[in-house]
């Protein structure tokens, strides 16, 4: 693992590799959407929207004790785990001090009020 650096910045989707996942007013404000990859190793995808409507992506399991992060509090630009409430940034996914690990991100698209997400050639 190379830190928190956000998978958005490691590897740039093309446009053929962008899913489509909801519509934007799908996802409750403050709120998380889950992005089910069965079989995938990677685990499942948490959907998330801010309370100004942005919208971040990130492992649905917190980097502590693969709490589900989609079931936590969404405050401003962070998640607070359900199981120990470690607060995760939304953009980096990476935890608050003095807690320290990563939740992986992945690229969001929004297009005419859909919501698209870049999960292939990470």
């Amino acid at each position: 693992m190379d830190g928190c650096r956000p998978l958005s910045r490691v590897a740039r989707a093309a446009p053929e590799e962008w899913t489509p996942v909801c519509l934007v007013v799908d996802i409750p404000r403050l709120g998380a959407r889950v992005l089910e990859r069965p079989g995938d190793a990677r685990g499942n995808v948490a959907i998330f929207r801010s309370g100004d409507d942005r919208v971040f992506a990130l492992d649905d399991r917190c980097p502590h004790r693969g709490g589900p992060l989609s079931q936590g509090i969404v405050h401003g630009d962070r998640v607070a785990c359900p199981l120990h409430n470690w607060n995760i940034e939304l953009d980096s996914g990476a935890a608050i001090a003095p807690d320290e690990g990563c939740a992986a991100t992945y690229p969001v698209r929004v297009e005419d009020g859909r919501v698209f997400v870049a999960l292939d050639g990470i």
